[in-house]
């Protein structure tokens, strides 16, 4: 199976990368979007994502991945709505702004540039590779 790729929006001063890196797994709950729901559903256990800091700092600052397949969101009041475990993999090198991902041509299709409010979202393999390269990430 081919691996996906992904990307994760969080506020920083609701949830942070250093928060992320100390919890080490934690569910990614509070996703009330329904198509940021069914990329939740789409996830695999291994996948990896960008952690993203949205509103402060608009940056890709670290990488994760899928520890638990969606199961029931315990955060929820009502509804179907899902969370994955997520497992910081490490610290993006050299952090990936939204300025710098907007100036690339390459990145001009990518969903954090045209969907900028969805907070769970698919990552092209190339779009990955080039992701990385601009942040320094060689894992």
């Amino acid at each position: 199976m081919t691996k996906q790729y992904w990307l994760v929006k969080s506020e920083p001063d609701a949830f942070s990368w250093d928060q992320q890196v100390a919890h080490q797994v934690e569910p990614w709950t509070g996703v009330r979007n329904h198509m940021a729901k069914n990329n939740l559903k789409a996830m695999r256990k291994g996948d990896l994502a960008f952690f993203y800091h949205s509103n402060i700092g608009k940056e890709i600052v670290g990488v994760v991945k899928v520890a638990k397949e969606a199961y029931p969101d315990p955060t929820a009041e009502s509804g179907d709505w899902v969370c994955v475990d997520m497992q910081a993999v490490g610290p993006m090198p050299t952090p990936v702004t939204l300025a710098a991902i907007k100036a690339d041509p390459t990145l001009a299709d990518l969903a954090l540039v045209r969907q900028s409010r969805l907070s769970v979202m698919p990552i092209s393999a190339d779009h990955w590779k080039q992701l990385c390269r601009m942040g320094g990430w060689t894992r």
